[in-house]
């Protein structure tokens, strides 16, 4: 803690000192180019330090910092009349352009560039017995220059748009996902809870073990999806270091429990594995438990039917589900749940078909493709 206030005093203290130093740069270097007055060469050395300084100043006020480089060798130029003099003052000012072009807007950079190619075309053609092949050159310089640093600043803005549109995406992918998940999740619960409450208060008066059969059914299906939206709650806060840990993802070592739940609705589920059951990727797994479950969810609301089918087929190269019923309802309104299960396979590459069977009834049907290293 005791350096805090030693590195804010060297940071409030060292702004001025190096604006100082900027200050006096013109007049140093003027110095420096005149008969030496410094001995040992220290001249030198000190217009070389105070000229770095100038041009890392160019970060916080570049238009401050290049006018005094362009200054300063514009007055070094006047004393000396020296060719290397001249091209160290188109180097550097040329270098400060670049910088400005390459970090500011071009409605800034661009008028800088034009003052300091027509001062240093007047500074050359003033002090210096130049041609018409040097003064283009200039301008071909500066023109290369700037145009080097804008190309920078652009590819740099389009990088940033890009990685700002990839942010969207992947914001917007998250949010499709946990809606999907949120309509999975609820949907099915509620309307098994409102199935049952109907049983319920129908009942209560004539069949009362009935009743109480109906709100246990209605308790322990709340209570799940309660955990259910704790633990998808706790995954949107899982930067918080306080969350709990996450429970397991559901996925079709469920369907019996899922089934379970559904029977006390009023609909029997069958369920039926073909092919020799093992370990799914946990997105096929969770997507496929979904998919059954938003489809038994629309046969106990729509289907009008006791019983659906739910068939899995563990195959070599894919993973199919398959739910139908004999029912006569299918799917009414423009819900979510067929665009949702769609959309979930359709992330994983897989196929989809979903509609009314030949014979009545209903069938939902998706194909999910496995890694070659989990077949």
């Amino acid at each position: 803690m005791s350096a805090l206030p030693w590195r804010r005093a060297r940071r409030v203290a060292g702004a001025p000192l190096a604006w100082s130093g900027a200050v006096l740069y013109p007049g140093v270097l003027y110095l420096t180019v005149s008969p030496p007055v410094f001995p040992d060469q220290a001249d030198v050395l000190l217009s070389v330090g105070l000229t770095a300084l100038v041009m890392a100043l160019l970060r916080r006020r570049p238009l401050v910092a290049h006018g005094l480089l362009l200054l300063a060798w514009i007055i070094a130029l006047m004393q000396t009349r020296n060719g290397v003099i001249a091209g160290l003052e188109l180097v550097l000012t040329d270098l400060a352009v670049g910088y400005i072009a390459a970090t500011r807007e071009r409605r800034l950079s661009a008028p800088v560039a034009v003052v300091t190619c027509l001062l240093q075309v007047l500074s050359v053609l003033a002090w210096l017995s130049a041609d018409r092949v040097l003064h283009i050159t200039v301008v071909l310089a500066m023109a290369v220059t700037w145009m080097t640093g804008n190309s920078v600043r652009a590819r740099r803005a389009h990088t940033g748009m890009l990685r700002e549109q990839a942010t969207a995406q992947a914001v917007a992918a998250e949010r499709l996902r946990i809606a999907r998940e949120l309509h999975d999740m609820v949907a099915h619960s509620i309307g098994i809870i409102a199935i049952q409450a109907g049983v319920g208060g129908r009942v209560i008066d004539t069949q009362p073990a009935e009743a109480r059969n109906a709100l246990d059914a209605i308790e322990v299906t709340s209570r799940d999806t309660l955990s259910g939206l704790r633990r998808m709650l706790t995954a949107l806060r899982r930067d918080d270091p306080g969350a709990a840990p996450l429970g397991p993802a559901p996925g079709l070592a469920d369907l019996d429990r899922l089934a379970a739940a559904t029977m006390d609705a009023g609909v029997e589920v069958e369920v039926r594995r073909v092919g020799e059951p093992r370990p799914l990727p946990p997105d096929v797994d969770l997507s496929a438990y979904r998919i059954v479950q938003e489809a038994v969810t629309n046969v106990v609301r729509h289907a009008g039917t006791d019983r659906c089918r739910v068939t899995i087929d563990y195959r070599d190269e894919e993973l199919t589900v398959e739910i139908d019923d004999d029912g006569s309802g299918g799917v009414v309104g423009a819900g979510y749940g067929i665009v949702g299960m769609r959309e979930r396979v359709a992330l994983l590459r897989g196929d989809f078909t979903a509609g009314p069977r030949p014979r009545g009834g209903f069938r939902v049907a998706a194909s999910l493709p496995l890694p070659a290293a989990v077949a």
